[in-house]
């Protein structure tokens, strides 16, 4: 009884600040540049005292969604992922949570009406292999329709948000330009600002949110895998990223969307932030996440990163890379289901045991270079792409030092860092 009597007046606190906090927020502002900024909701006060995300945060959007036709883009990272700690409102009761809850069904709890459901890359469940295509369908759960933004269309049709008063984006991004999460967000803006529905983000802290590093993307190699002229590693939220693409108008013939940003509480930058839940099938734990980006440049080359086993993005090697006292041999499995060299022996290195890298790491990419068997099949296409730029495979090519690549990036991440201030939300 006194437990469920301290979660009530938690409810009331939440209501009293929300009313409170209200007239902070900085709806319909500009900034002394003049560019429109997201209607950023009040802080509400967190229940504990570790890093609370958006979603956590849902005293400050429920009452934005009530009466209204609810359309969600989200996948497994979205929701509460924090069992036995959040505090979610029931009927105007609070409990505890003994389980985690999807941004869907915890919508539906508080009798809000979903609509539609949007699922990008790897699928509503992220059980869906990198690349693989997707299919609409059902949530077998709610019942509701599951729209694929990795199928027929990348892009959400007029006709897929026809009836919808307004969006909501709870998704999980790992802090890399060609992590595809970014790229969904960006036709959802543009969709959203084309059709006139407001759209409200749930933040998420960046695992990398303190790296900023990597190549600018040329506009030239723009693809789905690179959509704007940013480093590989943005240090970004998805809150901050989406004021980004708005405040620039990178979104087509350069139109807004009307965007409402509901922040994390109790987050820094610098901050270590362990993710709840897998965000895609490949990125297995932290350490996967953490070299993710530097690995992942790998997928344009003829190197294995560990797909078909079970240290994805931790392990490197191929066929054609020196016998060394590491080696793996890909198989299927969840996530991987034709693994590169399925089936064959791959030599090359072990990264599971090594520190967390606070930079885009070229050194086993240059290595693995330097040692492979034919270097004139190391490289295909698909390495620009990931790389936004022809020039560092040539610099590579070239036996350029890495320093000397780093210092071909400086002017690009000074300029980057100087327009990424004006979107930040926490300083």
């Amino acid at each position: 009884m006194i437990l469920n009597s301290v979660f009530k007046n938690t409810v009331l606190l939440f209501v009293i600040l929300m009313i409170s906090c209200g007239s902070s927020s900085n709806k319909n502002q500009t900034n002394k540049n003049n560019y429109p900024i997201a209607d950023i909701q009040p802080f509400v006060k967190p229940i504990i005292s570790e890093i609370q995300t958006g979603a956590d945060n849902f005293g400050a959007y429920t009452s934005l969604l009530k009466d209204k036709k609810v359309g969600v883009v989200t996948n497994q990272t979205g929701g509460i992922h924090k069992k036995g700690k959040m505090i979610v409102l029931n009927g105007g009761e609070a409990d505890e949570t003994d389980q985690d809850i999807s941004i869907v069904d915890l919508l539906l709890n508080q009798k809000i009406q979903v609509s539609k459901i949007f699922a990008p890359e790897h699928g509503f469940r992220g059980t869906a292999d990198a690349g693989e295509h997707v299919v609409d369908g059902k949530d077998t759960k709610t019942g509701l329709p599951i729209i694929s933004l990795y199928g027929d269309n990348k892009k959400p049709k007029p006709e897929q948000l026809s009836g919808i008063d307004v969006m909501v984006f709870d998704i999980q991004d790992v802090g890399a330009r060609f992590y595809t999460y970014i790229s969904t967000l960006h036709y959802i803006m543009e969709a959203c600002a084309e059709n006139n529905i407001p759209l409200l983000i749930l933040d998420r802290p960046n695992p990398n949110g303190s790296i900023i590093d990597g190549p600018i993307l040329e506009k030239e190699y723009t693809s789905f895998v690179g959509m704007h002229q940013i480093p590989l590693l943005h240090g970004m939220t998805i809150g901050e990223y989406a004021q980004m693409i708005n405040g620039e108008k990178w979104l087509k013939n350069g139109v807004q969307c009307k965007l409402t940003v509901i922040p994390c509480l109790n987050y820094k930058r610098e901050m270590e932030y362990s993710l709840p839940v897998k965000p895609s099938p490949n990125l297995p734990n932290d350490q996967a996440i953490n070299l993710y980006a530097s690995l992942c440049l790998f997928e344009g080359t003829n190197v294995s990163v560990g797909r078909g086993t079970e240290m994805q993005f931790q392990i490197y090697g191929s066929p054609y890379l020196p016998k060394s006292d590491f080696s793996f041999t890909p198989i299927p499995n969840f996530g991987a289901k034709e693994p590169l060299y399925k089936n064959q022996l791959c030599y090359g290195e072990n990264l599971t045991k090594i520190e967390k890298v606070n930079k885009l790491e070229l050194k086993w990419l240059i290595k693995a270079y330097n040692t492979t068997a034919d270097k004139s099949k190391f490289f295909n296409d698909f390495f620009t792409k990931l790389a936004g730029t022809k020039k560092l495979r040539e610099q590579i090519e070239k036996g350029v030092s890495e320093e000397e690549i780093r210092k071909s990036w400086e002017k690009g991440l000074n300029d980057f860092k100087e327009m990424r201030k004006k979107y930040l939300i926490y300083n």
